[in-house]
């Protein structure tokens, strides 16, 4: 693995490709027209950098980013990075106690937000100390970010950071508390670069990269800025929401050649009618499990399979995938060269063959550690491996099939109850649209629920509850069944479509 050299900085995975006489390329399309080359968008990462320093912000201190996918984010993620300073990317739609506790819990320098999220932004600093920095758009108390920068120098050499100082942050949701911020290196975007890029996407200089994901996120910040200007190649940015009918429309319009999504937004894409999406060579989901019934669909509609795979915000993207012209449906596939990946049982031993296990993964793309979480950084970083709390099990091939979180499993009656099995049986009724199993107490007994999603127009009831129940018990065993069945029209999910269980247990407890 190539890595980087021990005096490295991140943001130099821009100007290699100005060494390699790429500056007149496109690198951003958007759909309002505001297309950069590689060298118009490393004068803006120097503008940046020059702005920032001329604001008294120091190497590692953090500058919180409040941004949706324009090209203001890979300029300030970037000019940030130049000048030694730390980025950090947060979900521009969560809620006011969560910028509060970014701006807190980061000590953040200097805070750069749309104008449309700036009140926001306002309001969460409150008597703090944060600079406020506007972009796109104007904002009472902000220092409008394209005035600010205009005469400013289109150049700047980057700050003489080690491989392994802190490059940038990520918060982790998680199930529990506020978000952990999740310290990543400077050499952590390289390695995922060489690693997963090269091998599963096989990305080249001629590819178009368009992901439903946003940048703040691990898997959109590979998908939009680390992977495709690793190589020169082009992404397409588009702010708001990614609903299905504008990720569609986007794919049609720009013809990616690589389309990256999650499994909840797959399925609702086949909801809408056929879009032309000839252009693209590989379709990639991650976030949740694929149920194979989503993949079956979208590859007898648009003839190009999903590939599907497993990351985290910790190992920075995906280790674990399937492959181009070796998908095996129902699976994560297997580790991504450059990973190893073991499961363990609750006492730390190895399971046996065909067991399930706790996935432990180790590769150099690993965070460093959880930013003032000392306790959950030895419990979840040991040593050289990272427990991802995902319980899974290895198939005779050799390929990973999730099992569920570790603390999703269900016992019923004694017996242990893996709801990924109970989901994807219920998935594959012609009568469910999308399922979510967890474990209740009726009457201070524990009882398995399915939250449904039903397929077609007619109404669900009793009859297909009863029906589902009887599904389950032909296709399981037999104690493998939902007791209840509850039908709903929508599922609580995060921003990148991954269905929250902790809330419809929250929801189930307050009854």
């Amino acid at each position: 693995m190539s890595g980087a050299a021990e005096r490295y900085n991140a943001s130099l995975i821009l100007d290699q490709n100005l060494a390699a006489g790429r500056g007149d390329k496109l690198v951003i399309r958007t759909p309002e027209g505001e297309d950069l080359t590689y060298a118009e968008l490393a004068a803006r990462v120097a503008r940046v950098g020059h702005l920032l320093k001329s604001l008294g912000v120091q190497p590692e201190q953090r500058v919180l980013l409040v941004l949706d996918d324009t090209p203001a984010f890979p300029a300030a993620f970037l000019g940030a990075m130049r000048i030694g300073a730390v980025p950090v990317p947060v979900n521009p739609l969560d809620k006011a106690e969560h910028f509060r506790h970014y701006l807190s819990d980061s000590e953040a320098k200097v805070a750069i937000a749309d104008a449309k999220l700036m009140p926001a932004i306002v309001e969460a600093r409150g008597d703090g100390s944060a600079v406020l920095i506007v972009a796109n758009g104007e904002a009472e108390g902000a220092m409008p970010l394209e005035d600010a920068m205009a005469e400013l120098p289109g150049e700047l050499d980057p700050a003489d950071t080690h491989r392994d100082d802190p490059a940038f942050w990520l918060y982790s949701s998680g199930s529990t508390g506020l978000p952990k911020g999740v310290v990543h290196l400077h050499h952590d975007i390289a390695y995922t670069c060489d690693t997963y890029a090269r091998e599963i996407l096989q990305i080249t200089e001629a590819d178009v990269t368009y992901s439903t994901t946003k940048l703040f996120h691990a898997y959109g910040l590979g998908n939009g800025l680390s992977f495709p200007y690793s190589v020169g190649a082009t992404t397409v940015l588009a702010s708001g929401r990614s609903t299905p009918p504008r990720a569609l429309e986007m794919a049609e319009k720009f013809k990616p050649t690589l389309f990256f999504s999650v499994p909840a937004l797959y399925r609702a894409m086949l909801d809408q009618p056929a879009a032309d999406l000839s252009s693209v060579r590989m379709c990639v989901s991650a976030a949740e499990p694929l149920h194979p019934s989503i993949e079956e669909r979208w590859e007898e509609r648009y003839g190009v399979p999903i590939v599907d795979g497993i990351g985290s915000t910790e190992m920075l993207h995906i280790y674990c995938s399937n492959r181009f012209g070796d998908v095996r449906r129902g699976t994560s596939g297997k580790p991504v060269r450059g990973y190893e990946m073991k499961l363990l049982d609750l006492d730390g031993n190895p399971v046996p063959a065909g067991e399930p296990g706790q996935l432990f993964v180790r590769g150099d793309s690993c965070a460093a550690f959880y930013w003032r979480q000392h306790e959950k950084t030895k419990r979840c970083m040991v040593g050289e491996w990272f427990a991802s709390g995902d319980r899974y099990r290895v198939d005779e091939d050799g390929y990973y099939v999730y099992e569920g979180r570790m603390d999703d499993m269900l016992k019923i009656g004694g017996l242990w109850v893996s709801p990924t099995d109970m989901e994807t049986a219920l998935m594959q009724h012609p009568g469910v649209s999308e399922a979510v199993v967890i474990g209740v107490e009726v009457e201070e007994v524990s009882r398995i629920k399915a939250f449904v999603i039903a397929a077609g127009d007619e109404p669900p009831g009793d009859e297909l509850a009863d029906a589902l129940r009887g599904w389950c018990k032909e296709r399981l065993r037999r104690y493998e069944y939902p007791h209840l069945v509850e039908f709903v029209g929508e599922l609580p999910r995060t921003v990148t479509g991954k269905v929250q269980r902790f809330k419809l247990r929250e929801r189930e407890s307050a009854r």
